[in-house]
């Protein structure tokens, strides 16, 4: 399972509640890989693999963090044979003026 651990700068409660999930995610015995920003320590004893992502600010987190989403993303459909620049019912439109 991914979890996207908000920075614990920008907010510490929703941080300190998602690393709380991260407890009982484990607990029920599930693997968890983690994107943290670089730094945050609070995420190791629970993540059986932790991505970094640099720090930046509030508003550019999230672009930051689907990098990794995305990659994993595509390198999972390669492996499972898919063409990932083939998707099926894609609907295709030319405009011109």
């Amino acid at each position: 399972m991914f979890v996207l651990v908000p920075s614990p700068r920008h907010s510490a409660l929703i941080h300190s509640k998602v690393v709380s999930n991260i407890q009982e995610i484990r607990a029920r015995g599930a693997r968890v890989i983690v994107i943290a920003e670089e730094g945050d320590v609070a995420v190791l004893p629970f993540a059986d693999e932790v991505i970094r992502i640099p720090l930046a600010g509030a508003m550019f987190e999230p672009l930051l963090a689907v990098v990794p989403l995305q990659i994993f993303a595509m390198a999972l459909a390669t492996a499972k044979g898919l063409d990932v620049d083939q998707p099926r019912n894609l609907a295709k439109s030319v405009t011109v003026e």
